[in-house]
């Protein structure tokens, strides 16, 4: 019986099981004791710390969407911005105070009503710099990247639906290679 037991614990670890425990019990016992070891950390930890952690994540999900950029409909340049906004600030007025822009320009930058201007991109890029100055190193034109992949993005998902429309009125009217 225990050869059985072994040999199943070993089939399981070569899957990625973890074969550690003998009963779901044990199981749930161990997660719990570190789910509440994770929370006394996160507790224990200052607003330095948190806001640091949010500006990294941040940067990680901008470098993860330029490496492998999206296909659809969202508005990504928009969700950074807000993301950004709101983790430094507790209010957007006070960014768009920094920024030297209206409270209203920012709300319909963010909120997908206008597009940002490249004065409001340069200003957004320049504050980041400082921002992430003591946190990480962030390119500043990360912010230009977003900005103009997402119109790339946008681009090639109307043409793909555009294609058969598009291709009536195109032709070659001399053979080009032959």
């Amino acid at each position: 019986m225990t050869n059985k037991i072994n040999k199943n614990k070993l089939e399981d670890a070569e899957y990625g099981v973890d074969s550690r425990y003998n009963s779901d019990n044990e199981h749930y016992t161990d997660a719990t004791a570190l789910m509440e070891a994770r929370l006394m950390r996160m507790r224990n930890l200052s607003k330095d710390q948190i806001l640091r952690a949010k500006l990294l994540q941040l940067k990680l999900k901008m470098e993860e969407y330029l490496k492998n950029p999206v296909y659809d409909n969202r508005n990504y340049f928009s969700e950074f911005l807000e993301s950004y906004v709101d983790t430094i600030y507790s209010k957007r007025s006070a960014f768009a105070k920094d920024i030297d822009i209206a409270p209203v320009s920012l709300s319909q930058v963010i909120n997908n009503h206008r597009e940002p201007k490249e004065d409001f991109i340069m200003r957004l890029m320049i504050h980041s710099e400082m921002v992430y100055k003591n946190v990480c190193e962030f390119h500043k034109k990360t912010w230009c990247q977003v900005f103009y992949q997402e119109k790339i993005c946008d681009t090639m998902s109307r043409q793909e639906k555009r294609i058969p429309e598009i291709e009536k009125h195109v032709r070659l009217s001399e053979s080009i290679l032959e």
